[in-house]
């Protein structure tokens, strides 16, 4: 392996969530500009998280974030969504990889040479710099969501089936931003009118 063999790192954030788009991240690191303290994002304080965030965007050979949104994920489910997703921030590198590590347990239909890991964002530096700028993007966005719509409460749940969230949502509706197809929306749209529509 030469020393300009470039490894990708992917993963997503907001396959579960209600509302917003799934947000997918590709980081290659440069092996010259080490990051300490990398791990699954979800793992770290949100002080932390943001910390790394902007440091991985420094220092990184390339970045990239794609992304599917709730009209794509209603029309393709979240899965193929997320698929998409990830096909996108990998297109979107400034610097093609000669290979791309996939968190979950599989990877898109593309044409690079690539393997998944089941929990790679613990173990995989790529990965783990990938859940970092998925899930910091995302929460920016879930917070900028909140300004728009701050009855939902968006900036505690960021789109979340958590329980404060569907109350809310059984009140208010869902706005355009949902995810129609998601079982908890549909049930709500056809308690309020007998119809799947947004408000």
């Amino acid at each position: 392996m030469s020393d300009n063999y470039l490894i990708a790192g992917v993963d997503e954030v907001g396959r579960g969530p209600l509302v917003g788009d799934v947000v997918t991240a590709a980081v290659i690191l440069d092996p010259n500009k080490p990051i300490l303290g990398l791990n699954d994002s979800k793992k770290l304080s949100e002080k932390k998280r943001n910390l790394l965030f902007d440091e991985i965007i420094e220092n990184a050979l390339s970045w990239s974030v794609g992304r599917a949104n709730p009209k794509e994920i209603d029309q393709l489910n979240i899965l193929h969504a997320t698929m998409l997703a990830m096909k996108r921030a990998v297109e979107g590198l400034s610097i093609q990889p000669d290979f791309v590590k996939v968190d979950g347990n599989r990877c898109p239909d593309w044409h690079y040479s690539s393997e998944a890991i089941v929990k790679g964002d613990g173990s995989v530096a790529e990965i783990s710099a990938a859940s970092i700028v998925a899930k910091v993007t995302r929460d920016r966005e879930m917070a900028e969501l909140h300004l728009q719509y701050p009855e939902y409460g968006f900036n505690q749940h960021k789109g979340y089936p958590t329980k404060a969230h569907l109350l809310r949502l059984a009140e208010l509706g869902p706005t355009k931003e949902y995810r129609m197809s998601f079982k908890p929306v549909q049930q709500v749209l056809i308690q309020k009118n007998g119809v799947i529509h947004a408000v």
